[in-house]
């Protein structure tokens, strides 16, 4: 495994990181092939776990919490995420000081853990003042609760150069990790957000690196749908939108330069985006 810096922090990652967004905890066995996973990742040294708050409203992260235990809290690199609704009550959301603080602790308390390595806001909050936000966060980083922070998604190229200009004025703690959806499929951090995270210095760490199983190449045009796939169960509106002919004629291509590599069509899909620039990991 190799390992890169997130950003200009001194803080390493491992180039593949271990999600959790749709980690099955349903049964005793789906929940023992989670923790293999995780076995297995770390022993073959992967240290980096990302999860978040609204996770299987809340028992990924306890779930995450249990098995982590089992390793040095050193050797590893844990991040959650901040802003969905965790009540019914009107606080109890988005990316207010109010919020941020109760939801840090809800977190550790759920993890098991002193404290987060990275702490992701995981949608922009429009109704709340962006200062607000990055002094929540900031002070959270001088209380030791969490140790870096960084954003996911809706966070365009003029909002994080606008937060990075409000971090620099009033001297914050930087901003040092953005997590945004991005494959071959999905370039559109290209544009202008590559640009800004070089220019301040802060890592990329990618979800959805295959998009959703369409870049493993299982699934094939005109044929069915590989038994127990993501693309098999209804309720899953996101890869059924991936699937469409011109999509599948694209990767049946890129499956086949994967072949003339000697390598298979994931394997390609990851080591694409980790020659991108600032790519610090990839979430899987």
């Amino acid at each position: 495994m190799k390992y890169r810096n997130v950003g200009k922090s001194g803080l390493k990652v491992s180039e593949i990181a271990i999600g959790s967004w749709m980690t099955d905890l349903e049964g005793s066995e789906k929940a023992s092939i989670a923790k293999d996973t995780i076995k297995l990742a770390y022993e073959n040294g992967v240290n980096f776990f990302d999860c978040a708050d609204c996770y299987s409203g809340g028992e990924a992260e306890k779930f995450l919490g249990r098995v982590l235990k089992d390793y040095r809290r050193s050797s590893i690199v844990v991040s959650s995420k901040v802003y969905f609704p965790t009540g019914d009550h009107v606080n109890e959301g988005g990316l207010s000081r109010k919020h941020i603080f109760e939801n840090v602790d809800r977190s550790l308390s759920n993890m098991q853990m002193d404290y987060l390595d990275l702490y992701y806001c995981h949608r922009f909050d429009t109704e709340t003042p962006l200062e607000e936000t990055l002094r929540a966060l900031s002070d959270l980083v001088a209380q030791g609760k969490i140790l870096y922070y960084g954003v996911s998604e809706e966070w365009s190229a003029a909002r994080l150069a606008k937060a990075n200009s409000i971090i620099e004025k009033y001297h914050l703690y930087p901003m040092t990790v953005v997590q945004p959806q991005y494959n071959m499929m999905d370039r559109y951090i290209e544009h202008e957000i590559m640009d800004i995270c070089k220019e301040y210095g802060m890592g990329i760490t990618p979800f959805s690196p295959l998009a959703q199983g369409l870049l493993t190449g299982k699934y094939k045009k005109g044929q069915p749908y590989p038994k127990g796939s993501r693309a098999t169960h209804q309720a899953d509106k996101q890869i059924n939108q991936l699937l469409t002919d011109e999509n599948l004629d694209k990767v049946e291509k890129l499956s086949k330069i994967a072949e003339d590599l000697g390598t298979n069509m994931s394997i390609l899909a990851l080591a694409w985006i980790l020659s991108k620039p600032s790519i610090s990991a990839v979430i899987t």
